[in-house]
């Protein structure tokens, strides 16, 4: 979903991209920031808003330490539009600490130009001073290249053998840097390998990279491979170099994929030599990558599930105070977010029946506490007709239950978690949007819960709404740690916790609910390609309007 403020780019009318455009930056004699070592540069570029004169960020580099000529690896690609004028701007940094706050790194310069500039250059090849704190700041180079449609991911892995030594008190730290051949003769940077520190003999890790990166699309291109002895001070010192290309790569490991890595300067100096050591494929194997897209047209369908918390931490309802008072002039956070991640998930439910419930409530008749009743009210009818249908369903459950507690996760997670279990095979895939104001009193087994769902087709959504700490929420999170329990880790993220705070403020509600979507949502659709490529799960050939599959939710009923 696009951000509200993306809106002025997309003009009515607009014509579909000509094609997807490469960009790769190299910068040369950048600004020296760092008293004992050199600048660690990150290049930023950003992107002119149509009609307007700001500038919008779109994309950064990876951070290459200690150099003042870096060549980054981290492409941006853009698409291009041949009649438009695309501006662009890029600013370099030298990178202090870890915070995404530019303002705490030092400013290195900055360079503009448009997509038309590099594109139209010799050889696609633009190079520009950088204008900045000082006189002469260096200069960038953006080289620019049609990207095909090829969608293929080679996955590879090499070992090198008896490489030269090139530290005086060691082996070497040995490293790989993958080329590809430009239609010019030159060569773009597309994959460094990880570091192995003091061998002669290293087996690195086994890699993946998409295939357009390394020959779009031409299995005969050249390949250049570099094998570097890497120094701390950024001067990695060149043990040998190989070529070869995909069509040769693909037969695997055979005598041919077997490399001598010459050092041309030892070679032109020594009649005896013979090579600086040997580079080895292990394995290759090519195969499609599936996009999100992919699955949907083949008929995946997207069960949306609404959980609402109705613990007492909520304030009685009857009061202005509370997060679930009614309003008659502004929604409460409950609705707003619920609306946000509703409106978007329902245009891939075919049939818009959603199951609703709720938890922590004392629930009648028996007025016993319930953590996984049916918001409806209904004993063996879950589903609400569309968002409009949770909204009543919600409002009426308000007026009958009673708040209560404690918060617990796990039986609305596992409640989900059965259904998801007994559809595996692609065609459906389950989110659960949960909406709570409190912390988890029920950690442990809620963590033992993500772990088992996260082996699921199975998404979750935590929306935490409220004042309350939820640090520990973060920990469901697994973008910097994934979940454990008991030292079994989930084998995917599948968890987005936002609170929703974050998205409050200001008069205009549709842009806060526009950006909490996009927030929560970001990262559903690589889960889902995750895990089907996880199960080898390849999507179906599109299907008719007519032969779509109106599967019945029967298993969502008690």
């Amino acid at each position: 979903m696009a951000d509200v403020s993306d809106i002025d780019m997309m003009m009515p009318g607009q014509a579909i991209p000509a094609t997807k455009v490469e960009l790769t930056v190299s910068c040369r004699k950048l600004l020296d920031m760092d008293t004992f070592s050199k600048s660690d540069p990150l290049c930023v570029m950003y992107l002119q808003t149509v009609g307007t004169d700001t500038y919008k960020e779109y994309g950064r580099s990876e951070v290459i330490m200690n150099t003042l000529n870096p060549d980054f690896v981290k492409k941006f690609v853009i698409d291009y539009f041949f009649e438009e004028v695309q501006k662009l701007k890029f600013e370099l940094y030298d990178v202090d600490s870890k915070s995404q706050d530019l303002r705490k790194h030092d400013f290195l310069g900055k360079a503009f130009c448009t997509l038309g500039e590099i594109m139209g250059s010799s050889g696609c090849k633009l190079k520009k001073p950088l204008s900045g704190p000082a006189k002469n700041c260096g200069s960038i180079i953006v080289k620019g290249e049609e990207m095909s449609e090829c969608r293929d991911m080679i996955t590879m892995q090499f070992k090198g053998e008896n490489l030269d030594k090139k530290d005086f008190l060691g082996k070497s730290d040995p490293f790989l840097v993958f080329h590809r051949c430009n239609e010019d003769g030159s060569f773009t940077i597309c994959h460094k390998t990880e570091v192995i520190k003091n061998t002669l003999n290293p087996n690195w890790k086994a890699f993946n990279v998409m295939l357009r990166a390394l020959n779009n699309a031409d299995h005969d291109r050249t390949i250049k491979v570099e094998c570097f002895d890497w120094n701390r001070d950024g001067s990695h010192d060149l043990i040998g170099v190989f070529e070869t290309n995909t069509r040769e790569l693909s037969r695997g490991p055979c005598l041919t994929n077997v490399y001598q890595l010459i050092h041309p300067k030892k070679q032109a100096k020594k009649k005896s030599y013979r090579n600086s050591g040997l580079v080895t494929l292990l394995s290759c194997k090519i195969e499609p990558q599936y996009t999100f897209l992919d699955y949907i047209r083949g008929g995946c369908e997207l069960n949306f599930t609404v959980a609402i918390d109705f613990t007492a931490s909520n304030g009685d309802p009857r009061q202005p105070t509370s997060l679930h008072y009614m309003n008659p002039y502004t929604p409460n956070s409950y609705l707003r977010a619920l609306w946000a991640v509703g409106e978007v998930i329902q245009d891939y439910d075919h049939d818009k029946l959603f199951p609703a419930l709720g938890f922590g409530a004392r629930v009648p008749p028996s007025m016993q506490t319930s953590h996984e009743f049916f918001l409806n009210g209904s004993q063996t009818d879950p589903f609400c007709v569309g968002v409009e249908g949770i909204v009543a369903a919600y409002q009426k459950a308000l007026s009958s239950v009673q708040l209560y507690g404690p918060t617990l996760f796990a039986p609305i997670i596992n409640h989900v978690a059965r259904f998801a279990a007994a559809v595996r095979d692609g065609s459906k895939y389950y989110v659960l949007l949960i909406i709570t104001d409190g912390c988890i009193c029920d950690m442990d087994h809620t963590k033992e819960a993500v772990v088992n769902a996260a082996k699921l087709p199975m998404s979750i959504i935590i929306v935490g709404v409220g004042k309350e700490d939820f640090s520990k929420m973060e920990e469901l999170d697994g973008d910097e740690v994934r979940v454990s329990y008991k030292g079994q880790f989930a084998e995917r993220d599948i968890v987005q916790f936002v609170p929703f705070r974050d998205f409050e403020g200001g008069d205009n509600v549709v842009v806060s609910q526009a950006r909490l979507a996009k927030e929560v949502l970001a990262e559903i659709p690589d889960q889902i390609t995750l895990y089907m490529k996880m199960r080898n799960i390849k999507p179906r050939p599109p299907r008719s309007p007519s032969l779509a599959s109106h599967a019945s939710h029967q298993s969502f009923r008690t």
